[in-house]
């Protein structure tokens, strides 16, 4: 067991769980970012600002991280661009059938015991789980 890793996905996790709590607590929103995306593409008033914040400090930390631990971004991609549009358009399309993407109802949903959430999280995984074993049975995966 590496406990670096351990204890950067520990501290990960706790910020994540700390960011989505205050979230909640001081401004009555879920921290799921399909969500939080999908309100910037169709704005209501004086909601922007802070859907605006959530993105930029995502992207901000992961500006920073590819800074500090280049070595945890260094992901080559492996295969067509379309092949990630697709997946992309895929995974926009099955957060608003679910009513939400894994941050929101596993992070935010499974804390606060919504069976609707708790549902939607093993749906999830398990569809993700079948689409893996599938396309390397098709030999699409190494």
């Amino acid at each position: 067991m590496n406990w670096k890793t351990s204890l950067d996905a520990l501290i990960g996790g706790g910020i994540i769980g700390l960011a989505s709590s205050f979230l909640l607590l001081f401004a009555g929103r879920v921290f799921g970012v399909s969500g939080i995306l999908g309100g910037l593409a169709f704005p209501t008033k004086g909601d922007a600002l802070w859907r605006v914040g959530i993105i930029l400090g995502l992207m901000t930390a992961g500006f920073i991280l590819m800074i500090t631990k280049p070595d945890a971004m260094a992901i080559v991609p492996n295969g067509p661009w379309w092949r990630y549009s697709v997946a992309g358009i895929m995974v926009g399309f099955g957060t608003q059938l679910g009513g939400g993407c894994t941050s929101g109802h596993g992070v935010c949903g499974i804390s606060r015991f919504s069976v609707r959430s708790i549902v939607a999280t093993v749906t999830f995984i398990a569809g993700g789980m079948l689409v893996v074993a599938v396309m390397r049975a098709l030999g699409v995966l190494a």
